[in-house]
C-alpha cells in the first residue's frame, strides 16, 4: 500500500514552501520550497522532484491562507464556494491572497483525491476585544467596507504560544505571553490565556513594527501630504511604504545582517536603522505590559527573534527595572532550539520559541479532518486513522 502524506503549503506573494508528513506518524518526510516565482508555477516548482511524493498518496493538502477577515475564523475545507469568498477578500490583502488562491486551485488540480483544507493568518485574533480592533472611522467603513484591526502571523502565534506555556510548565490558559514575531515582516502579540488580545499588524499587515522594507505605522496623513508636494498618486505611496521603507529605507537594505554590518563599520545611517528597530518593538512591549496587566513570558520566534541575538537585546533594553532581562552568556550561545535567554532570578522570563508554521497547519488540518470524520480521515471512500 502508497504511504499517505499530509501536504502543507506555504505561500507567500513571490514563493511558496512546502512539508510533507507521513500520515500516520506525523514525522516529516519531505520539505522544500521555491523563490521568486508566483502561484501555480510556485507550486509546480516546489514540488517538482519531491521523492517523497513518489508512490506517496497525499490525503490532505493543508493551505496557509493570509487574510479570512471576519468570514473565516477557523480552519475550514476548500470547496468552490470557499473560493469563492477567498477572492471577494482580495481587496484586503492584494499581494497575498491571489498567490493563496492560485496555490489552493494548484493543489486541487494535482491531488484530486485530497482534502483540501484552508488555516488563516488572521484566526487566532479572532479573540481581539473590540477596543483592540476597532479603529475610530466613520461608522460606514467599519460596516460596509470591513476597515477594522485584523492581525496577521496567527498561525505562528498559536504554536508559539502553545510550546512557550510547555517551556514554562505551565497550561496555556495560565499565562500571559507577549510573543514578538520578527522576520522580514514583523509583529507583537499580547496573548491573555492562550487568546490574543492585542496585536501590531491592522488591518493590512503595513501596521505597527518597522520591517524589511514595511514602515510600519506612520501619520495617516502621510500619503495626502505626499500626494500635494510631491504629486504622489495613492499607489505609488503604498507601494513604497510596503516595499521600500523599513529597514531597506533607513539602511539601504532589507537585510539585517547587512544592515548591522554596516552600522559596525560606522555607518550612521544603519546605526539608526537598528536604533528604530528596536525602539518600536520595546514601545509595543512597554504597551503590551499595560494590556495584559502581568506577563509571565517574552518570547521571540521567526528568523530574526531565533537567531539575532542583538536584535533580542536591543529590543528589551532598560527594561530591567519592570523585571524583564537579557543574559548575555545565555542570549549569545549558539543553541538553536527552544530556550530561556534572560537570567535565573527575572521575575519576567524571556524565551526563544523557534516558530513552526507548517507543523501548526499540519495540526490544524488533522484536527478539522478528525472533527469532522469521528477521529478518522476520509480519503473519498477510504478511511486511515492519523
Amino acid at each position: 500500500m502508497s504511504a499517505e502524506t499530509i501536504l502543507v503549503l506555504n505561500t507567500g506573494s513571490s514563493s511558496v514552501k512546502y512539508r510533507l508528513f507521513d500520515a500516520m506518524s506525523g514525522d516529516v518526510v519531505g520539505s522544500g520550497g521555491a523563490e521568486r516565482t508566483e502561484g501555480a508555477d510556485a507550486v509546480r516548482a516546489a514540488l517538482d522532484g519531491e521523492p517523497a511524493l513518489q508512490g506517496a498518496a497525499v490525503v490532505a493538502v493543508g493551505h496557509r491562507v493570509v487574510h479570512g477577515a471576519d468570514r473565516f475564523t477557523r480552519p475550514v475545507f476548500i470547496d468552490d464556494h470557499v473560493l469563492d469568498e477567498l477572492r471577494a477578500l482580495i481587496p484586503l490583502a492584494p499581494l497575498h491572497l491571489p498567490a493563496n488562491i492560485a496555490a489552493i486551485e494548484t493543489a486541487r488540480l494535482m491531488f484530486p483525491d485530497a482534502a483540501q483544507a484552508a488555516a488563516f493568518d488572521t484566526a487566532f485574533h479572532r479573540t481581539l476585544p473590540a477596543r483592540a480592533s476597532t479603529y475610530a472611522v466613520p461608522a460606514a467603513w467599519r460596516e460596509q467596507y470591513g476597515v477594522r484591526r485584523y492581525g496577521f502571523h496567527g498561525i505562528s502565534y498559536q504554536y508559539v504560544s502553545r510550546r512557550a506555556a510547555t517551556l514554562l510548565e505551565r497550561d496555556l490558559d495560565e499565562v500571559n505571553l507577549i510573543v514578538l514575531h520578527l522576520g522580514n515582516g514583523a509583529s507583537a502579540c499580547a496573548i491573555e490565556r492562550g487568546r490574543s488580545i492585542d496585536t501590531s499588524m491592522g488591518m493590512t499587515p503595513l501596521e505597527g513594527l518597522v520591517m524589511g522594507t514595511r514602515s510600519g505605522d506612520i501619520d495617516p496623513a502621510l500619503p495626502d501630504y505626499l500626494h500635494r508636494v510631491a504629486g504622489l498618486g495613492p499607489e505609488q505611496v503604498d507601494d513604497a511604504l510596503n516595499h521600500d521603507s523599513g529597514l531597506r529605507a533607513l539602511a539601504g537594505s532589507n537585510d539585517l545582517r547587512d544592515v548591522q554590518a554596516l552600522a559596525a563599520a560606522g555607518h550612521e545611517q544603519a546605526a539608526l536603522a537598528l536604533d528604530v528597530y528596536c525602539y518600536r518593538i520595546r514601545k509595543y512591549v512597554g504597551a503590551y505590559l499595560a494590556a495584559l496587566g502581568e506577563v509571565d513570558a517574552i518570547v521571540f520566534t521567526a528568523g530574526v527573534g531565533e537567531r539575532d541575538p542583538g536584535i533580542r537585546a536591543g529590543s528589551l533594553a532598560g527594561l530591567r527595572r519592570l523585571g524583564i532581562a537579557i543574559d548575555p552568556l545565555r542570549n549569545e550561545a549558539a543553541n538553536r532550539g527552544e530556550r530561556f535567554v534572560s537570567p535565573e532570578e527575572s521575575t519576567v522570563p524571556v524565551l526563544v520559541v523557534p516558530t513552526d508554521e507548517e507543523g501548526e497547519i499540519a495540526r490544524q488540518t488533522r484536527a478539522l479532518i478528525q472533527a469532522a470524520n469521528t477521529g478518522a480521515w476520509t480519503r473519498r471512500d477510504r478511511v486511515c486513522l492519523l
